[in-house]
């Protein structure tokens, strides 16, 4: 019996992930047409040594390009010192200091080398922070904390190797994030909960929260206009569109799904729990009253998940509000540019999955713990 209970928990997920590693690799075999001719170029690791000409201003701003020595680390000069220069602009450049580690792009031809400082090198502070995060996550959560971890890794390598690949050779990107959203959220909760009628219920309820938002949001877009090629990047996506095929106009759509997952699979997850806990308390509650006790939890999540998610969209869009506040543009020309409705469609439309995931939600777990025999119906409505 035990042997047979480890292989349906383990051997069965396992025998499927195999199953998934292998069409993973399959899709990654993909010959990606390069947009930019890199021939020559390549991004190397350094560290200053030397300011030699310093474009610190007197009032603290930097006007111009710095002249540093840089002592590489990386590539074909490694160990040897360069005579760099690193522009002052806020998206390219540094503000070099002696000893600051950073990225060189660095241009061969020949004998001939051309080299400028890209950036500060960000990738140890990136994976630094990322491996306190989940210790963090493993210490205060233990088993399940080192579960949603693992959860965690799982959802971020599927976006990259499975949805990245597959809408790249065309497939559409709604359906893929679909499929992405689908597998995600059955492994990690599987990972969570294991085989059991809660994690049942709440993948039910998830998958179909995901695919409610982005139902509204495809209403939406009929509605308003508004679909994937209002987006500020299109200039950039109709050069992949040309060259690839890639159907740019689900992109905003697919990303609604993906962004809108976690907030559900909250949602779904401690639903289906708190009705787990409470049939088993009382074996004997009615569909009824087990119904009316999930929605009041559901109640209660309502309000705080839909406004996580609102907010969430909100926050990325500051710089955007904060420049319309400063031009002082007319009410009908905001609320009618394309990224505020696309701001407002994807926060309505994940809130509308994050409503509506909870009714079902409660009914497949009514269904889940109740199923098999009639119970006594409450003798009270609400």
């Amino acid at each position: 019996m035990k042997l047979r209970a480890f292989f349906l928990r383990w051997g069965i997920p396992l025998a499927l992930l195999a199953l998934l590693v292998v069409v993973t690799i399959f899709i990654n075999q993909v010959e990606r047409v390069p947009l930019v001719v890199r021939e020559g170029q390549t991004f190397e690791k350094g560290i200053v040594t030397e300011i030699l000409q310093d474009n610190l201003q007197p009032d603290g701003s930097r006007t111009g390009e710095q002249v540093v020595m840089v002592r590489m680390t990386t590539g074909v000069r490694a160990g040897q010192e360069m005579r760099t220069t690193s522009s002052s602009g806020y998206l390219f450049g540094a503000g070099c200091t002696v000893g600051m580690k950073v990225v060189v792009l660095q241009s061969v031809a020949g004998e001939s080398i051309i080299t400028t400082v890209y950036a500060q090198d960000r990738g140890g502070v990136i994976y630094l922070f990322a491996a306190l995060y989940l210790l963090v996550l493993c210490l205060v959560g233990g088993k399940q904390g080192i579960k949603g971890a693992l959860g965690l890794v799982f959802t971020f390598l599927c976006i990259l190797f499975v949805y990245l690949p597959l809408v790249y050779r065309g497939f559409s990107p709604f359906w893929v994030a679909v499929l992405v959203c689908v597998v995600t959220t059955v492994v990690t909760l599987y990972l969570i909960g294991g085989p059991t009628k809660k994690t049942l219920v709440a993948a039910g309820g998830t998958i179909a929260g995901v695919i409610i938002a982005g139902v509204a949001a495809t209403l939406f877009s009929m509605a308003s206009g508004i679909s994937g090629w209002n987006v500020s990047d299109i200039e950039s996506l109709l050069t992949l569109w040309n060259v690839a095929d890639i159907q740019v106009g689900g992109l905003l759509f697919s990303g609604l799904l993906i962004s809108s997952l976690g907030a559900v699979m909250d949602v779904a997850m401690s639903i289906g729990s708190a009705i787990g806990e409470i049939h088993a308390q009382n074996p004997a509650i009615s569909r009824r009253d087990l119904f009316r006790a999930g929605i009041h939890v559901g109640r209660d999540m309502m309000g705080t998940d839909s406004n996580t998610l609102i907010l969430a969209f909100a926050g990325g869009s500051v710089s955007m509000l904060l420049l319309d506040y400063a031009y002082d543009l007319p009410y009908l020309q905001i609320i009618n540019s394309n990224n505020i409705g696309i701001a407002i469609m994807q926060g309505l439309s994940g809130s509308f999955g994050i409503v509506l995931a909870v009714p079902i939600t409660v009914l497949l777990a009514v269904a889940a713990y109740t199923g098999g025999g009639a119970r006594a119906e409450g003798k009270h409505e609400e």
